[in-house]
């Protein structure tokens, strides 16, 4: 018997000094014992059987409460409807069918996270693995495993349960179909048709949001930047909120040497006066920032980023195509002027890839 530095016995375990209780056993050749599991406890469901019955009728009514949730979902998302010319009726309607789609997960998520840990078997297995396809045997056995835990987890035993629990699943994702479908009914305009015209017009004036206050060439200094909307849009009874997502412009001056403009846009500028489109290409959010030194536009959503000195070309970030400009002029009277519409859609690009795919 070997001892160790501080004379201490060293015992070299073999196969026969294996104990025989499966909490604990001696592993060969390394010297460790190997501490085991910890004793199973059972639980209540487990010892008394009326526990897990009524363990089972909560379940169910927790799956039930899902696809009532579900259901609620859909009937809110007509019960509340958006109005495009009240944005305060968008808080309504995001409340509730976020509300019902909340409940409906958290209540399944809760049904069958609590079906696994207190009614379906509680004990230990272990299994060998084979790296080669098995015998028939093998597979025979597998079957039986399978039909084992069929019955161990009480999936085809407990109908109501599992039936509640499938029907709450099929319930689950129906508010979103319904609210995705309703997208592309017939009552709906095409998104690219929609966001391939605005207000802006040829002679229309660009005005400051939110006092309407006309904008002379003169007002626009280097390094300046202005939100612009259409002259006579803040008078609007009806569809005004709409119609300024789609027109809001940021217009800004550089200098004149600094512009990279191409041969058929040089005339869309004047005197380094250059306007674009402040919904960022990429999901529709507005592009807010403006780095005076380096002429960026940054859209804080996810930080695209875009060189005005280039057309508003993409530099940084998901968007996937340069911010449209505005053809801009000047009035006899000095004002700012729109030669025009944009000449392409403005807001996300995911639209046209949407109709290319469609052609």
């Amino acid at each position: 018997m070997a001892e160790d530095e501080h004379g201490g016995e060293l015992r070299t375990a073999h196969s026969s000094d294996r104990p025989t209780n499966v909490g604990t056993a001696i592993l060969p050749h390394d010297g460790f014992e190997d501490p085991g599991v910890e004793p199973h406890r059972h639980r209540i469901t487990d010892a008394q059987p009326e526990r897990a019955k009524a363990t089972e009728r909560v379940l169910i009514i927790l799956f039930f409460v899902s696809i009532a949730a579900s259901i609620f979902a859909i009937v809110a998302y007509f019960a509340w409807p958006i109005d495009r010319n009240d944005i305060t009726s968008v808080r309504a309607n995001n409340l509730w069918l976020g509300l019902g789609i909340a409940l409906a997960m958290l209540s399944i998520g809760i049904g069958v996270a609590s079906w696994t840990k207190y009614l379906m078997a509680d004990h230990h297995v272990i299994e060998a693995r084979h790296t080669t396809r098995g015998k028939p045997a093998t597979r025979a056995r597998a079957v039986e495993i399978f039909a084992t835990a069929n019955e161990e987890s009480g999936f085809g035993r407990r109908t109501l349960l599992r039936n509640s629990a499938i029907a709450a699943l099929v319930a689950l994702p129906l508010p979103g179909i319904v609210t995705l479908r309703d997208l592309y009914n017939g009552n709906n305009p095409d998104p690219v048709s929609e966001l391939s015209h605005t207000m802006w017009a040829a002679g229309t004036r660009l005005v400051r949001d939110p006092s309407g206050t006309p904008v002379k060439a003169s007002d626009v200094t280097i390094g300046s930047v202005f939100h612009i909307v259409p002259e006579g849009l803040l008078e609007l009874e009806h569809g005004m909120l709409e119609a300024k997502a789609k027109a809001v412009v940021l217009l800004m001056r550089l200098p004149q040497e600094q512009l990279k403009e191409l041969p058929e846009r040089k005339s869309w500028s004047y005197d380094g006066i250059v306007a674009y489109s402040k919904v960022c290409t990429h999901v529709g959010c507005p592009v807010a920032l403006y780095e005076q030194q380096t002429h960026h536009l940054l859209c804080p959503c996810h930080q695209s980023q875009f060189d005005v000195t280039e057309h508003c070309k993409v530099i940084f970030g998901p968007a996937a195509r340069p911010l449209p400009q505005l053809p801009i002029a000047v009035d006899k009277d000095g004002y700012l002027i729109a030669q025009g519409d944009f000449s392409e859609p403005v807001g996300p690009s995911f639209w046209e890839r949407r109709n290319d795919y469609n052609a």
